[in-house]
């Protein structure tokens, strides 16, 4: 069974396990949300996709929302529908009960933020930390608020007044699932100017921020999570990666964030990656296999073994401008394949796994005579190397 390739979707990774879920597809000439009462599974160790249904209080079908993972559920937040209404409610599942039933997350206490989509999360001490966005206010909400940028060539009307407002904003909202409870914590420092499409990733107890504007360079962002004070950090690299969007940010190491694709200012999608290093501030553009797939609105998530798994996203980008300046997405170039880069060494264990699925024909007889749960694990990886694989899908270690 294959996933249906996608973009703008939610992935998150738990042990060997990949999950995925909502997003669009372009069919019959147009971007359709994909069913939200479904989720894909994919088990790394045999590169086997599995399908499964899902119940209970069913979110909308969104894309361009943020997925969130803390102790087994995953929770989802914002995005937009497939009517084009942009969300602000909160749903959660669990993923390792098997059972996989929805409940939306109704706030007992603070005040929801307001819709948005494009924006990210940190997810730190059984809190989740959301970002920016970009989304609809009120007129009060603007004039209250200073971290808000009014795009206004979007702005809505009705009867010929102003009512709403839409924009970019840097806002920081943080949400603890035990309580229900909505804060907005009051930051200091230097923050980053309000954006979407950005590329977010957390380290220990701060949560970094990149990209997301239209600038020649890339720019990155730190908020101590603690005293939530944040930093803006200057490259001490005299090679940057250029400024993008849609681009992804995942840690791989307890120091090092990697960087990959994304759409450039000047409307070029990449498949570039490069090092962080947060503890001397230097980029390092880094060599893999994969410089030939570039993607944008893909996702990202950090492996067991130090790899970073990306899955689906779109390989080029179209502009397609209606009557009244709307942006609609890529057509034709949603991804369903699996990329995988390794960022360290593997380990002699991890080594031999592979060595074996490899060379299944001449060891499958010794293999039977190992401990069964051994056994379970090396036929997988038979069965990673075994299984054909078309060119959408494919993947490489």
């Amino acid at each position: 069974m294959a996933v249906t390739p996608r973009s703008d979707h939610v992935a998150v990774l738990t042990g060997s396990t990949l999950y995925v879920w909502g997003g669009c597809q372009y069919a019959d000439g147009e971007e359709l949300a994909l069913p939200s009462d479904e989720i894909w599974i994919y088990d790394m160790d045999s590169g086997l996709w599995a399908h499964r249904g899902m119940g209970g209080e069913v979110p909308p079908r969104l894309s361009r929302t943020c997925g969130s993972f803390l102790q087994g559920v995953l929770y989802i937040f914002g995005g937009c529908d497939g009517g084009g209404q942009v969300s602000n409610q909160m749903y959660r599942v669990d993923l390792q009960d098997g059972k996989f039933t929805w409940r939306q997350m109704r706030a007992r206490v603070g005040n929801l933020p307001s819709p948005r989509d494009r924006h990210s999360c940190w997810v730190y001490k059984e809190r989740l930390i959301y970002f920016g966005g970009y989304g609809c206010k009120t007129v009060s909400e603007v004039n209250n608020v200073k971290s808000f940028t009014v795009n206004e060539t979007s702005w809505s009307t009705a009867g010929g007044m102003l009512f709403r407002f839409w924009g970019w904003n840097s806002e920081v909202h943080v949400f603890e699932p035990n309580t229900a409870t909505w804060t907005e914590p009051h930051t200091q420092g230097w923050p980053p100017e309000p954006r979407s499409s950005h590329a977010s990733a957390c380290l220990d107890s701060r949560g970094y921020v990149c990209g997301g504007l239209e600038r020649q360079t890339i720019d990155i962002h730190c908020l101590d999570l603690v005293t939530w004070t944040w930093t803006h950090i200057i490259p001490m690299s005299a090679l940057l990666p250029v400024g993008r969007s849609l681009h992804t940010l995942t840690p791989t190491s307890s120091s090092t964030l990697f960087l990959f694709g994304g759409l450039s200012s000047s409307g070029q999608v990449l498949s570039d990656g490069w090092d962080f290093d947060t503890a001397t501030g230097e980029w390092r553009e880094r060599q893999h296999l994969h410089t030939d797939k570039p993607r944008l609105w893909h996702s990202a998530a950090q492996g067991k073994d130090s790899e970073v798994v990306v899955f689906g996203g779109s390989c080029d980008y179209v502009l397609i401008m209606d009557s009244v300046m709307v942006v609609r997405p890529p057509s034709r170039s949603h991804r369903s394949d699996v990329l995988m880069f390794q960022t360290q060494p593997y380990s002699l264990s991890r080594l031999c796994e592979d060595c074996i699925g490899r060379n299944a024909c001449a060891l499958e007889e010794h293999v039977s005579r190992l401990p069964p749960r051994l056994q379970e694990k090396l036929h997988k990886r038979m069965v990673y190397f075994k299984t054909p694989v078309t060119p959408d899908q494919s993947r490489l270690t």
